[in-house]
């Protein structure tokens, strides 16, 4: 299993869409997601990482791979989808990270028009200091940020203090996690999260 593809073949937008450290491209996070895009008239590309690959092969569980790998990988899938289309990039977490660190350096060599970033990993969970996303205040590429505003790699509170190029625009999940998974008690699901991020996703992609 290579990739995933969702959505028309000849759709004009396509959208490449990396998982995060923990889960391969066929989490159900993923899943609903990709679904959503492709019904919408978009074609999603799913990929794996090498680590991921190699966890797919064996069973054994990997650490993700050093970040000029990660790269690398992301910058593959981006060449082999070619021209002739309006091409956006992103990913969960992790993925979501990868690619705005590729826009940032090659989006204009590479032809990306966009990035969006769901549950970006601003720092883990408990410790502020190791910031992430240092290149986000300088990034020229259009990025969508969706946050659960309750997310432990980055509360609403913190990512609101963050000094974001003018390129950069942020929604937030009410009471969503990392997942965009919110409590009972907050009135929210996970599926509303869900498809109100796939919605906006969606309007993003489409304004290329």
């Amino acid at each position: 299993m290579q990739t995933l593809i969702n959505g028309p073949a000849g759709a004009s937008h396509h959208f490449i869409f990396a998982h995060g450290a923990g889960a391969g491209m066929d989490h159900p996070f993923m899943d609903v997601v990709a679904e959503n895009l492709g019904e919408a008239g978009i074609q999603v590309i799913r990929f794996e990482f090498p680590y991921m690959v190699k966890r797919r092969d064996d069973g054994k569980k990997r650490p993700p791979d050093r970040l000029p790998r990660l790269l690398e990988a992301f910058r593959e899938q981006v060449v082999a989808q070619g021209d002739g289309h309006r091409l956006i990039i992103g990913g969960k977490s992790m993925g979501g990270r990868v690619a705005s660190l590729l826009a940032a350096e090659e989006a204009e060599t590479l032809g990306i028009a966009g990035v969006i970033c769901l549950g970006f990993p601003f720092h883990p969970p408990g410790k502020p200091e190791r910031f992430r996303g240092e290149h986000l205040a300088s990034i020229r590429t259009p990025t969508l940020i969706l946050q659960g505003s309750r997310d432990t790699f980055g509360r609403r509170e913190e990512v609101q203090s963050y000094p974001f190029s003018p390129a950069v625009r942020c929604h937030f999940l009410e009471d969503g996690d990392h997942s965009f998974k919110p409590r009972k008690t907050s009135g929210f699901t996970e599926a509303g999260h869900l498809e109100n991020a796939a919605e906006r996703m969606a309007s993003f992609i489409l304004t290329f």
